[in-house]
């Protein structure tokens, strides 16, 4: 069975995120590159991540009027993601455009709020203070745009899979009963995402940034 486990590999470092990939490889199922790796590395770190055989899960986040979103997507096109992100809150057009201008076979998910916001952040941007409201509202909205699925926290995981059970989940800000929670606000342990729907989890630093990554990889894998 292939492990849920997405390694977010946040450095912009390429050997550091390939050592790092190599030394873990057994234990997850993917490597998520986000915006420091890309920015740093662009497309041909991507290319050089994918040697290693490992499913890529490009975390772009775009968020931009509907064309210019699909022509970025167009431009990654060959290097055929197995996920990549978008934010819900750039509405149904621009999700609808993601999704027709991604390559077949990659799966398109829409940020529904970001784990380092809670209510009061919601509170400050003109948002309602309920951040599971929030979430139900755009993952319905991503639902009926015709992507894959959503990102969203484990808090609130369970109810965004209820109004869609057949959607694809990704769950970022895990974190081990025993692991800090860093700048994450609404975290939950590997197993407690799963058992409440989660269909991928993104992990980084209880992993990247312990003192032997294979054995933290390995430690998370046998509690799931």
């Amino acid at each position: 069975m292939t492990s849920p486990i997405y390694i977010a590999l946040d450095t912009p470092d390429l050997e550091r995120a390939k050592t790092i990939a190599t030394r873990v490889a057994n234990h997850v199922g993917g490597i998520k590159l986000g915006l420091e790796f890309f920015s740093a590395n662009g497309r041909a770190g991507v290319r050089e991540m994918a040697t290693l055989g490992l499913p890529i899960f490009l975390d772009l986040k775009f968020h931009d009027i509907p064309n210019t979103v699909a022509k970025a997507i167009q431009a990654l096109r060959p290097l055929e993601p197995a996920i990549l992100t978008i934010h819900a809150a750039g509405g149904r057009a621009m999700m609808e455009d993601a999704k027709a201008a991604a390559p077949t076979g990659t799966k398109v998910v829409a940020v529904t709020m970001l784990t380092s916001l809670d209510g009061p952040d919601l509170a400050s941007i003109g948002l309602q203070s309920d951040p599971a409201a929030q979430v139900i509202r755009l993952t319905e909205l991503a639902r009926d745009a015709g992507i894959d699925g959503v990102v969203c926290s484990g808090a609130e995981v369970a109810a965004a899979r209820a109004v869609w059970p057949g959607g694809f989940f990704v769950v970022p800000g895990v974190r081990p009963a025993d692991g800090a929670a860093g700048d994450q606000k609404r975290v939950v342990t590997p197993r407690r995402a799963l058992d409440d729907g989660a269909s991928i989890l993104v992990i980084g630093r209880p992993i990247t940034q312990a003192d032997d990554p294979d054995h933290a990889a390995r430690a998370i894998a046998a509690t799931l």
